[in-house]
């Protein structure tokens, strides 16, 4: 019988409407991306975005050192990105697995083929469980390229599924 509800349960935890994007890390010189779909925006006065990030990912330690982020916006055309980024990234070169990036404003990774960024600042964390909500006050956020006219990246333009209840 539980098996059966944990079926069910993913089945609408994953019909949940979520963006795909990147979220840059940096602690020092060590600098990642992170394939991410739980980012909503929670506050209007100050501007808040929450992400939320596995406790055990190389992403919650850098943000948890450095106290800063980068959500970073993908055309919907160019989903493939992704696959490279679901574990820790290679940065050389000015690059993350062999995508530009730079360093942003408050010193978070934003990638140069991103449409949109966002710049983070973490105003608060909340361990829920598996993961740590992350809350980010946007100290900048830009389009870059084409980025107005794009269509943004949603997890069910992939294969891709994350939430529901965990597997082990």
């Amino acid at each position: 019988m539980a098996e059966l509800l944990d079926e069910e349960v993913n089945k609408i935890m994953w019909s949940i409407p979520n963006v795909l994007c990147l979220v840059g890390s940096r602690s020092g010189d060590e600098w990642n991306g992170m394939t991410q779909s739980w980012v909503t925006q929670v506050s209007m006065e100050p501007v808040l975005i929450a992400i939320a990030v596995d406790n055990t990912a190389l992403t919650h330690r850098l943000i948890t050192e450095s106290g800063v982020f980068s959500v970073n916006l993908w055309d919907r055309e160019d989903t493939k990105t992704f696959v490279k980024f679901s574990k820790p990234a290679s940065y050389e070169n000015g690059t993350l697995n062999g995508r530009a990036v730079r360093e942003g404003e408050t010193g978070a990774p934003v990638f140069e083929e991103a449409v949109a960024f966002v710049e983070c600042r973490v105003l608060d964390q909340k361990d829920v469980g598996t993961h740590t909500v992350f809350y980010g006050e946007v100290v900048v956020a830009g389009f870059q390229g084409r980025g107005e006219e794009a269509e943004i990246a949603r997890i069910e333009d992939t294969r891709m599924k994350y939430g529901g209840v965990k597997r082990h």
